[in-house]
């Protein structure tokens, strides 16, 4: 009789239970990575100097305008050998020091006095109208001159738009820089601004909607906006005046364009 032989056979099986759930503890390790990365990320801008963390806002806000400001300033080091290189800028005086290689004359440690800040100023804005390509064709159209109560700085429109389009608040292009240059380095100072904005005394066709009251304070609004996003300190700003045709540059000529203008009066502190 015929013996049947009975095979044996051995099957394996791998276990596959919660075999999804293998990697997940890299991605959970992953984003915990990444928040500390993010959390000593804010902690080191925190530590920075108040002059760095504007810089890193302004990128962050606007890379393109950054680095156009940043040529500017090298620009202007570049042809006007009496503004020298400076220090760093410091917590406890986040409003005087000027920027890690390159300050205006007068913004040094050496100044002593108030009215110095403000002359240094006058002769930085004075060598960037000079200087700087973009600025240069606006030269004539500023005007900087010590008033009594501070310095004044007066942007005064031409027979054709300069710094605002006819009739709106809509700023030009170049006013958009040199508003911006300007408000980095009076950023700098203790001394709070006051905007003011003026038209001639030709009256609208609609005054009874928009008149020249709410054009002359939209066009100073306009101006803080821009100098308030790109270095002015926190409440830097102390008025916003429309003053529409009722303080005219040339009564004489009460329609003549040089009335229109916005006005940047930077008082003394004392």
């Amino acid at each position: 009789m015929a013996h049947e032989s009975a095979e044996i056979r051995i099957v394996k099986r791998k276990k596959s239970g919660h075999g999804h759930h293998g990697g997940a503890w890299k991605v959970a390790y992953a984003d915990f990575v990444t928040a500390m990365m993010a959390f000593f990320l804010v902690m080191w801008i925190v530590g920075l100097d108040q002059e760095i963390r504007k810089a890193i806002a302004g990128y962050f806000r606007d890379p393109t305008g950054f680095f156009e400001a940043q040529q500017r300033s090298k620009a202007i080091f570049t042809v006007n050998d009496a503004i020298p290189p400076g220090g760093k800028n410091t917590m406890e005086m986040p409003h005087t020091a000027g920027k890690e290689g390159f300050k205006p004359p007068g913004l040094t440690q050496g100044v002593r006095t108030e009215r110095e800040q403000l002359e240094a100023f006058k002769k930085y804005l004075e060598a960037a109208l000079a200087n700087i390509p973009d600025l240069a064709r606006l030269k004539e159209h500023v005007k900087i001159e010590f008033v009594k109560e501070g310095l004044r700085i007066e942007l005064i429109e031409g027979p054709e738009p300069v710094f605002f389009k006819t009739g709106s608040a809509e700023v030009t292009p170049a006013a958009r820089k040199l508003l911006a240059l300007i408000a980095q380095e009076v950023g700098k100072l203790d001394n709070r601004v006051v905007i003011e904005g003026h038209t001639d005394a030709r009256p609208y066709r609609y005054a009874h909607i928009y008149s020249n009251w709410e054009l002359s304070t939209d066009r100073a609004n306009a101006a803080r906006r821009i100098m308030e996003s790109n270095g002015l300190w926190q409440g830097q700003v102390a008025e916003v005046r429309g003053y529409a045709a009722t303080r005219l540059r040339n009564p004489k000529d009460p329609f003549h364009y040089s009335n229109r203008r916005v006005s940047l009066l930077i008082p003394y502190r004392t």
